[in-house]
């Protein structure tokens, strides 16, 4: 069941087709993508971010889609392999074949449907992956705190498990940036993140976070994600838009930033 239906987003089929309208275009053409960094706030703070995001990429009809795990409830690499997410327009179903295949191949990975039950950051990506793709399928995964060779280890079980499909899902690393700090300080230290995301860097990206207290929440996410596309033969990255809260608000003492972007 949705946990921010009518609060980060609107709570009704209609409504939230109207905003996803305002928030996304059609590109007459989208670049294919291995992996992306999508923000998860509040559509009135992120959306723009995302829908500028999404509306570049080329979505295929499957995601594997990773999230940090702001409850603390569950496993610290928790699958949900079967089922579905309702949303307000009905349901996302979860790709079992994929979810099983990524059970199979990456060890860290456990089922555990409690640690997604009232969390937040998966579920506001889906409205953008179903506006591209009504079809689309899921595998949600939400991680913990995982160690820099963990990260390797799932991001790089991830990219063999599905290397061979010629339909590869797209990888979503769920992540907003720096979080309640002034604007100022906010686009300085993000900047110094996203350098190292447009360089492919996993492991630059996991050490300048934790150097310079960079609030990245889904810093795992983005980390197991270039992991993956840089296995999978990524060789460059593209920030699509960045932004922060006070862009919306006009109140630019403590801020959040927001990101999007994909690597190919």
């Amino acid at each position: 069941m949705p946990a921010v239906a009518g609060q980060f987003y609107p709570g009704t089929a209609s409504g939230l087709s109207r905003t996803l309208l305002e928030l996304t275009r059609e590109e007459k053409e989208r670049s294919p993508a291995i992996g992306v960094v999508a923000p998860h706030a509040g559509y009135v703070y992120s959306g723009a971010v995302a829908g500028a995001l999404f509306s570049s990429i080329q979505v295929p009809g499957r995601a594997v889609i990773f999230c940090p795990n702001h409850t603390g409830i569950g496993e610290d690499a928790a699958i949900m392999s079967r089922g579905a997410w309702r949303m307000p327009w009905g349901d996302v179903p979860v790709d079992e074949e994929l979810a099983a295949r990524l059970e199979t191949g990456c060890p860290l990975l456990r089922e555990d449907a409690s640690a997604h039950s009232r969390e937040h950051a998966i579920e506001v990506q889906l409205p953008f992956l179903h506006r591209f793709r009504p079809d689309i399928r899921i595998v949600p995964v939400a991680l913990g705190r995982l160690s820099l060779e963990e990260c390797r280890e799932l991001g790089e079980n991830v990219a063999d498990a599905i290397a061979g499909d010629a339909d590869r899902p797209l990888l979503v690393a769920s992540s907003d940036m720096s979080h309640y700090v002034p604007d100022a300080v906010a686009r300085k230290k993000d900047r110094m993140a996203i350098d190292r995301m447009l360089a492919l860097d996993p492991e630059g990206l996991y050490r300048i976070v934790r150097t310079e207290r960079i609030s990245m929440c889904g810093v795992v996410p983005a980390t197991v994600v270039l992991f993956a596309a840089r296995r999978l033969g990524a060789t460059s990255a593209r920030l699509i838009r960045y932004a922060t809260s006070g862009d919306v608000s006009r109140e630019f003492d403590q801020v959040v930033g927001y990101a999007g972007l994909a690597f190919r």
